[in-house]
């Protein structure tokens, strides 16, 4: 099999300590070396996801590709759990193949747990993807949590019962400590304790609710409050099972000691869907009741009340509600009248969001941009799917049009687009603009004749609406179509059209898409103009903060200087260009990358590294499930002159470990980290400007990188000074110092302050 580890998985840390059931954690993890497919069943609140999530974990390590978790409880059609899975995997979504080919494609030879949570409103929908997946990838198994079972071939399944008692007073006992210090269970209260949690069935959700209101009630207070609840809820649904029953009224019970205001707030916060941030919270919940300066506060409340839930994703501080609690909240959401009002406010905020980052894309938050939209792509659908306004459902999904193309979400883009189109065909500037959205991620997954139909009616609205820049954007694209036809004259002259175009209506955002469109093309076609355009665009990147373009241009550069026989020229711009793409997600972009630098490095006398390049490629172009040959024979012909030229200096074998060796290093991230780890270890940089039409490039100090601003920050680093200190001591807005700390790390190489600490210091030692 080959060994290709991408990420270690996606398990989150725990919050809180794992009470009990250890038996079942060595149990699951006995069943699953052997059973690839092992299902928990149980009712609603017995633990079943804390539980799988335990023994993931612990047998995390015997699946070296990962194990990785995939919350379902937010999706709603059953053809959505394959492109969920994806999306929690990280798979590269490149192509036109239904996502289910894909994941199987990627998982093919892999070794990897997949713990698929929540289950049982898709069951129909994941017994297949599970069959599909199991056949397709022999070492691949899967840990699913369901209140039934999938009824599929294979399938092994653990009824997950509730706590014992023990166990159960124990939970209560540690929960409890963390709402009211100096808690205990001991001789005095330790049967009103057990009394308590065998009222609420062992069942942990239920006790965990109930252990905050332990803050403010005795256990036995706590007890008889809760006996009187339940007899009523008994009297009233002696149909319903008995944990159901205690359930429910475990979660009314909670509601009902929340003030107004907290229960206002937790109706209106089950609008989310996987999630939300402060911001989003304060956005969309407050008015009409709560003001939004009171959110915060409110929502602490309720995190201390265990009702919302603090969590971490892609690298931010986020809140979620339990699916149950979710599912209460947004009843009395929907018994308030107040669900339609919500839903708008909901899709108005990420609308607002997405089309802020859309316009500003072109600057330093890119990285951040498309982590925040991953964080929160199930509340992005979401908002989507609300068909309340048809034209705001057109500007939001155009306004993601980075999310899907950079972001790595081509095939979710794609059936966006395909569903809001439909669902919005009046002839308006909206419908103009998603069409010409659409056509771009349409050729990104190389599909040029539905990318030719939706730019005929792009254009024919155009003219409809004497609308000269969607004119002039149809034009761009007919040009990125007869590029990628193998006419680049062509392209190259409607792109210079659409930027002349696009400067005169002074819409920079869109001039610059075409600057760097014209910029790379003409550096590929060896068009003598390449350098000043290419220098517009570095200029402007520089100046922004940008990355993306800057890449994409910097490695045209590095393929011109190729084609002329620079080789010093064409790996500096490699290395530069690879700088560039820290933090995205671009398999096929670093890939290119990765190829460039790897024919330089053979021929600079470095076979065995250059192996390591290529082996670290071949890995992403499988992922992408494509090839450096769908760039065109010359590409293909570079390649296969590097790979004999290795070969020949390292002999099959040397060569074959090296190229394995570079596979291990298979996804965008830790391909840019082999590829660069020799520079960065160097202590040295390139320095790289385009001035006056020629190439310029040599090899300097790395601190001769920075500006006299950025050496003085960098200084402060060292000392230990945070980012709003160092805004105090330097008298700068926080939003300037953070700037300036996102592009030492880029220009360094560096990810993390540490790093530039010690840079600095040792800089200084060296000096002195």
């Amino acid at each position: 099999m080959k060994d290709n580890p991408v990420r270690t998985g996606n398990l989150p840390a725990a919050f809180t300590s794992f009470v009990g059931r250890q038996d079942k954690v060595a149990e699951i993890w006995r069943l699953l070396r052997s059973a690839r497919l092992l299902t928990l069943i149980g009712a609603g609140g017995v633990g079943k996801t804390r539980l799988a999530l335990e023994a993931a974990t612990v047998s995390a390590k015997a699946f070296p590709h990962g194990a990785w978790l995939v919350d379902l409880t937010a999706v709603r059609e059953p053809e959505a759990v394959a492109s969920t899975v994806a999306t929690a995997l990280g798979v590269p979504d490149l192509g036109v193949r239904p996502a289910e080919e894909q994941l199987a494609g990627y998982l093919a030879e892999r070794r990897a747990l997949i713990l698929l949570d929540s289950c049982e409103h898709l069951a129909d929908g994941c017994a297949q993807l599970v069959k599909i997946l199991l056949s397709a990838a022999p070492e691949l198994h899967i840990l699913a949590t369901s209140r039934r079972v999938l009824g599929i071939t294979g399938e092994h399944v653990l009824t997950v019962p509730p706590l014992c008692s023990e166990d159960a007073v124990a939970l209560l006992r540690d929960r409890a400590a963390a709402v009211r210090t100096g808690f205990q269970v001991n001789e005095a209260n330790r049967d009103q304790a057990a009394r308590l949690c065998a009222d609420l069935d062992g069942l942990p959700l239920a006790i965990e609710l109930a252990a905050s209101g332990l803050r403010t009630f005795t256990i036995e207070q706590l007890a008889d409050r809760l006996e009187d609840r339940f007899a009523f809820l008994t009297g009233g649904s002696r149909s319903a099972p008995r944990h159901q029953r205690t359930l429910r009224g475990m979660i009314e019970w909670s509601y009902e000691l929340c003030s107004p205001a907290e229960r206002l707030l937790w109706s209106r916060l089950s609008v989310f869907a996987g999630g939300f941030t402060l911001d989003a919270a304060e956005a969309v919940c407050g008015g009409e009741g709560i003001a939004r300066r009171e959110v915060p506060d409110l929502l602490d409340r309720l995190v201390a009340q265990s009702v919302v839930l603090t969590c971490e994703m892609e690298g931010m501080p986020r809140y979620r509600l339990l699916e149950l609690v979710r599912r209460y909240g947004r009843e009395r959401l929907t018994g308030s009248g107040e669900e339609h009002r919500l839903r708008v406010w909901h899709q108005d905020f990420f609308l607002d969001v997405a089309e802020r980052a859309n316009r500003g894309w072109y600057g330093h938050g890119q990285v951040k941009s498309l982590a925040m939209f991953r964080a929160d792509h199930t509340n992005l659908l979401a908002a989507l799917e609300w068909d309340s306004d048809p034209q705001k459902r057109l500007r939001l999904v155009s306004a993601l049009s980075f999310h899907w193309c950079v972001g790595g979400f081509l095939s979710e883009g794609r059936h966006r687009f395909e569903q809001t189109l439909a669902a919005g065909s009046q002839p308006t500037s909206e419908r103009a603009w998603a069409l010409l959205a659409a056509t771009w991620v349409a050729q990104n997954q190389g599909d040029l004749t539905v990318a030719d139909r939706w730019l005929d009616e792009a254009e024919r609205l155009g003219e409809a609406l004497d609308d000269p820049a969607v004119r002039a954007m149809a034009s761009g694209f007919r040009g990125v179509s007869a590029h990628y036809r193998g006419r680049p004259e062509e392209g190259i002259g409607r792109y210079e059209a659409a930027l002349a175009v696009m400067t005169a209506l002074g819409d920079e955002r869109e001039a610059t898409s075409w600057l760097l469109a014209l910029a790379c093309a003409q550096a590929y076609a060896g068009d003598p103009r390449a350098p000043q355009s290419s220098d517009r665009l570095i200029a402007s990147s520089e100046a922004s903060g940008e990355r993306w373009g800057r890449g994409q241009v910097l490695m045209a550069l590095g393929h011109g200087a190729w084609d002329q026989g620079d080789r010093e020229a064409a790996e500096t711009m490699a290395r530069s260009a690879l700088e560039c793409m820290r933090g995205f997600h671009d398999y096929a972009m670093v890939a290119r990358m990765l190829e460039l630098l790897a024919w330089a490095t053979v021929a600079g006398g470095a076979p065995a590294r250059a192996a390591g390049l290529l082996g670290s490629a071949d890995a992403l172009w499988l992922d992408a499930g494509t090839s450096i040959a769908a760039f065109g024979p010359q590409m293909a012909g570079h390649h296969m002159r590097c790979e004999e030229a290795a070969v020949e200096a390292l002999g099959r074998t040397a060569y074959a470990a090296a190229f394995a060796e570079g596979g291990l290093h298979g996804a965008p991230g830790r391909a840019v980290d082999f590829a660069l780890a020799a520079e960065e270890s160097s202590g040295a940089d390139m320095v790289i400007a385009v001035s006056g039409g020629a190439l310029i490039v040599g090899t300097t100090d790395a601190d001769c990188l920075l500006s006299r601003r950025e050496r003085q920050v960098a200084s402060l680093v060292a000392k230990g000074l945070s980012n709003r200190q160092i805004a105090a001591e330097l008298v700068l807005s926080p939003r300037t110092a953070d700037r300036h700390i996102e592009n030492i790390l880029g220009k360094l190489g560096f990810r993390s302050r540490a790093s530039v600490a010690a840079w600095w210091t040792e800089k200084q030692a060296s000096a002195s």
